[in-house]
């Protein structure tokens, strides 16, 4: 999805989904072009969980609400920090009421990012799935997870190489449909340059992956070689315990002299 910018670099992007090695396919992904503003696009990923289906109508919910709330969106009137904050609120309590009508408990993770056509760039998240930022292969800043492993490795009782092997490392401390109002976690990045490259992704495939590993993959490779390659290979180090995986990688190219 090439697209370009007045800010000497254009927009290439790639989405990935894969079921895994489970027997539903809960994850979901959007990537969206705004109907009426050149160069600004919606990147969306969920990790819907609840029993057979109720994960599936938990992620669903968050994709269709932020694609409505994006599409009301004005890159030149409104903000995008309070757009993404009404996705995650707007989703919960949606999610909620759909628990109250079913047996199911449905709850889903998420992580969004606007890019503007200005340049700047928002994103939000609440739960694992994570939003990573990459200057060429160098990590200049990542999501923190609202997990229990998490705030054991925030203390400094465990490393962030034991988190990912922590018995516990499933266990969630804020998600969407939850009891307790979900986090809603802001970050602003004022203007993106060339050689950036930003993806949001699901638990199923960061869990496999070093943030070098990571940074040397999205800088090699296009998005769509990227969310290739990185699928195929968090298949193989699964070895047939693999989650559902889902990913989206916008990478921002210089253009052409």
């Amino acid at each position: 999805m090439p697209n370009r910018m007045a800010k000497g670099y254009r927009l290439t992007a790639s989405t990935g989904i894969h079921k895994g090695d489970r027997e539903y396919q809960q994850d979901q992904i959007s990537l969206i072009s705004h109907p009426r503003a050149a160069g600004c696009l919606l990147a969306v990923v969920a990790d819907g969980m609840g029993g057979r289906s109720g994960g599936r109508k938990a992620s669903d919910q968050v994709m269709l609400t932020a694609r409505q709330l994006f599409e009301r969106y004005s890159p030149d009137h409104d903000d995008a920090a309070d757009m993404l904050k009404q996705v995650v609120q707007e989703a919960h309590l949606v999610i909620k009421l759909t628990a109250i009508s079913s047996e199911q408990e449905p709850h889903s993770t998420v992580a969004a990012f606007v890019i503007n056509p200005a340049g700047d760039c928002h994103w939000v998240h609440a739960g694992d799935s994570r939003i990573y930022h990459f200057h060429g292969s160098q990590l200049v800043k990542r999501t923190l997870d609202h997990s229990y492993v998490q705030t054991l490795v925030n203390r400094g009782e465990i490393t962030e190489e034991e988190a990912n092997v922590h018995p516990q490392s499933n266990i969630l401390m804020g998600c969407l449909g939850a009891d307790e109002d979900p986090p809603a976690d802001l970050h602003f990045i004022p203007q993106l340059k060339p050689g950036d490259v930003l993806m949001a992704c699901s638990d199923g495939v960061w869990h496999y992956f070093s943030p070098n590993e990571l940074g040397s993959v999205l800088a090699s490779l296009s998005p769509r070689e990227a969310t290739e390659f990185l699928i195929d290979k968090a298949r193989s180090r699964a070895r047939g315990g693999g989650d559902n995986l889902s990913l989206v990688v916008v990478k921002l190219e210089p253009l052409a002299s």
